[in-house]
């Protein structure tokens, strides 16, 4: 981690001892939260923001191959920082890392971009996928309109950097200097909602109470939203996956005694529902207020509009691509596609 210069350290303690948090102090001087609390525990014990003496570690980039690091990640977006170590010209230091890279990136600026984290596919769960996909690929377009696809997601009042992080010791839990003030910080928590896709019909976002049960899903979801709708559309179809809450021997009755047909849906493969690009839409046109939400019931609240702002026509695209994704999935063998 680069050290902070001097001026940008009395700046920052000018900042804290202004009321201002350690997040966004570190937020406006560009460097981690973790060196701002530092600076501030020094400044307590010493009376002073003089850095503490370090082992004098040379840099192991020359200024040539920083501005090498810097321009060809400007050039290219999607690199990442292992790709940027292995290509760099000129390395007299094998002791350069994806770590160093990353932290001259940081002084510019920038950020590498990461991997994408994804599922582990066995070859049951290939194939499982690739035979869904062959069977569904020459859906027609009345065979799309008639499929409910559901699903549910978990939306955080904070995230990212923005997130409050209490580092504490062993038996220091509930001491004063570890409690984090609930009102200082306009609430905390998230809240998880459930919501539908269709060709032309939907139903009411639903917002699940606690964590998602079998018993939870039947009372919160099914009846009030689920059974009504597929009621008065006997010749649609459920979709939803296959988690416990989904697959439990009483949800299956349930269905079953109310005449519901359910989808069957191959494991592991959120790429195949549309309803997740739904989840991307909603947390962009939130994050987006112009005042964001302070506490849960505002959130569900805002969810809730911004849900009913998403136009029938950008639903009516994201059913349609099930063809361009079923024909993805046999693209790439059954494995992960850019879904």
């Amino acid at each position: 981690m680069p050290r902070v210069p001097a001026h940008l350290r009395e700046r920052a303690l000018s900042m804290l001892q202004g009321g201002m948090r350690t997040a966004d102090v570190a937020r406006a001087i560009n460097c981690n939260v973790r060196a701002v609390r530092r600076l501030r525990q020094r400044y307590r014990e010493t009376g002073r923001t003089a850095d503490h003496p370090r082992s004098g570690r040379p840099r192991v980039t020359t200024p040539a191959q920083d501005r090498y690091i810097q321009t060809s990640h400007l050039m290219e977006r999607y690199r990442m920082a292992k790709t940027t170590d292995r290509v760099t010209p000129g390395k007299h230091n094998p002791s350069i890392s994806a770590q160093t890279a990353c932290n001259r990136l940081r002084e510019a600026g920038l950020r590498a971009c990461r991997p994408v984290v994804r599922q582990v596919l066995t070859r049951h769960h290939r194939q499982q996928r690739r035979l869904w996909a062959q069977t569904h690929r020459r859906w027609n377009r009345q065979d799309k309109q008639k499929v409910l696809f559901t699903d549910e997601s978990w939306f955080c009042l904070t995230r990212g950097d923005g997130r409050i992080r209490n580092y504490r010791r062993r038996n220091e839990r509930y001491i004063e200097a570890c409690t984090l003030e609930r009102d200082r910080f306009g609430g905390g928590g998230s809240i998880m909602i459930w919501d539908d896709v269709s060709q032309h019909h939907g139903t009411e976002l639903g917002v699940i109470a606690g964590n998602l049960n079998a018993v939870r899903y039947r009372e919160d979801i099914l009846l009030p939203h689920v059974v009504l709708f597929l009621q008065a559309h006997p010749d649609m179809t459920l979709q939803h996956d296959n988690a416990t809450s989904h697959t439990a021997r009483s949800e299956r009755d349930f269905l079953q005694d109310r005449n519901i047909s359910v989808l069957p849906w191959p494991a592991k493969s959120p790429d195949l529902n549309p309803i997740e690009h739904v989840w991307y839409l909603l947390d962009r046109k939130v994050r987006a207020r112009d005042i964001p939400p302070q506490n849960v019931c505002e959130l569900a609240g805002a969810l809730v509009e911004e849900r009913g702002n998403i136009s029938p026509q950008e639903l009516s695209n994201l059913v349609q691509s099930m063809r361009r994704r079923c024909t993805a999935v046999l693209n790439a063998a059954g494995g992960h596609t850019r879904y």
